[in-house]
This record gives C-alpha cells, structure tokens and sequence, in this order.
C-alpha cells in the first residue's frame, strides 16, 4: 500500500464507487466537445490508457474494486452513448474488480425496455443518470415508469449531484443546464421510491446543505465524495462524513479525472478515525452495493 497514514486499505478493500471507462468510448466519443471543454478549463489532457493499466494503478492505491459506469446523453448532446453492452463486456473480463453499472437515456421511448434488458439480460448492477448532460428532471412525472421499474428491478441508481464541468467556459455552456444538477429533485424520487436505494455522486456543490439534509433524512438517500479531491471539500460535508452520515457516505474518484493515489493521500491527511475511514473507504459501499 503506497499511501502513507491509510493502514486500513492493506487488504485492498476500498471500493471506488465513481469510475469512467479511461478509453475513447467516454473521454471522446460519449464525451465529445463538452469533455474537452472541461479538460481545457482545468489544464487537463484527454489521454486514454487500457482497463489493465487501470486496475494495476488502483491496486497499487490499495483499492479492490470499483464501479464502472454506463453514459447515455445522446439525445440531449447528440453524442453517441458508451454502450450497455459494452460496460458488461468490459465487466466480464475483469470481473474481480469492476462492477457494471447501465445508463439509459430518460429521453428514449425505450429506456424502459433498456432499462430492463440491463439487469435481466447484461446482469448489470444498476444505474447511472447524469441530469445536466442528459437534459432532465427526475422529478417530473414522464420519468415515473422508468423509476417504478428500476425499483421493481431491486438494483440502486448513482444520479449526479451539483454543477458539472462539462461544457465549462463555452459559450451558453453547450446548452446544458446546472439546474438539473439540484439535488432537490431527487428529494422528490426519494419520497415516491422509498424502495429505490439512491447515491447521489459528489458533494453536490453549490447546493451541499441541500445534500445533506436530504442523505439526514432519507433513509433510502446515500451520497458518495467523488469529483472533488478533499482538501477542497466544503468543511461542513466533512463534519458530517464523520459524524451524523458516516454511515452513509462512501468515497469516490471520478475517474479518469481524479485518480485514487493523490485522493487517498488527502483523505489521509483529514481528522478522520480509522473506523470512520473504514466505513467511508468500503464498509458503506459494501452493504449498499450488496456485496459479500
């Protein structure tokens, strides 16, 4: 284990609950020019790597798993998805370490049907939405059958939380709209699916104190500190990671855009004790994830 003041990640346990694919499938075919935007606005390259080099950089972090995401905006963005099917090859091959997670667009007559096929056929473990890159709101009553299902379904769904870097500085933004990022409106599919185990990804800024009343008082509501390194995470996310939501807190990378080794290394250096630290790197993960 190469980061210094986390003894607990010895056995490899951690859990990343927030991965992309490293490969041209994300970065620039589902991704596209609002990908680069954000690369451009943060001094990042859009360099691909192999799911080996991958899982080799993860394990020398000390991190056993992660979740794998599917994408699927291409109504609202006009790019073309990362593909179901592909995120359950990918899972296949390696399965020790990933696990699948599909994305269907809301805005496809067919993301029932998709979201079925998913779990009943791919054996994906859940779902992905993106709110802000696919162009809706949860909350409104469209998108009602699509949740009926995936709670009928039993798998959990990651819905992204806060403002997003894609498309950031462009003009207009590419079209994408930070308002779909609130998490207010997962409040609303929450209380409808109290069955339906919810992670909102990242802390969710700006609206962090709308996270954590929701994670305080949704018992079905969890939120992961993904897309953020820690040092830059809001003081009062922090407090309450170990403290009220300790046990509903779980960490992330955001991955390809953050790696695990530098935001190991900071959490390392957070006033955290070594049982808050397991319950954040993978007990949490693993008792929402249903892993053994």
């Amino acid at each position: 284990m190469s980061v210094d003041g986390l003894d607990v990640l010895d056995e490899r346990q951690a859990i990343d609950t927030h991965a992309h694919q490293p490969t041209s499938e994300f970065l620039h075919d589902a991704g596209g020019q609002m990908m680069q935007d954000a690369a451009d606005r943060f001094g990042s390259e859009m360099e691909t790597w192999s799911y080996e080099e991958m899982i080799a950089e993860y394990h020398d972090a000390g991190v056993g798993k992660a979740v794998l995401l599917g994408w699927d905006a291409e109504t609202n963005t006009g790019n073309p998805p990362v593909p179901n099917d592909y995120v359950a090859e990918v899972r296949d091959e390696h399965p020790e370490f990933f696990i699948g997670f599909g994305s269907v667009d809301p805005l496809k007559d067919d993301c029932v049907e998709e979201a079925i096929r998913c779990v009943e056929d791919l054996d994906l473990s859940g779902f992905k939405f993106q709110q802000i890159a696919q162009g809706f709101d949860p909350s409104q009553p469209e998108y009602e059958q699509l949740f009926d299902t995936i709670e009928d379904l039993g798998v959990p769904v990651v819905f992204h939380g806060g403002n997003s870097t894609l498309g950031a500085c462009s003009p207009g933004g590419r079209g994408l709209q930070v308002k779909y990022g609130n998490p207010m409106l997962i409040d609303d599919v929450a209380a409808r699916h109290p069955d339906l185990q919810i992670l909102i990804a990242h802390p969710a800024y700006p609206w962090e104190k709308e996270q954590l009343a929701i994670c305080q008082q949704k018992g079905n509501v969890y939120m992961d500190l993904s897309g953020w390194m820690p040092r830059y995470i809001d003081d009062q996310v922090l407090q309450y990671a170990k403290s009220l939501l300790e046990d509903k807190v779980m960490f992330g990378t955001d991955y390809p855009m953050l790696e695990p080794e530098p935001w190991l290394e900071q959490f390392a250096e957070l006033d955290f004790s070594e049982e808050t630290q397991r319950k954040i790197l993978w007990e949490n993960a693993k008792e929402f994830f249903g892993l053994d």
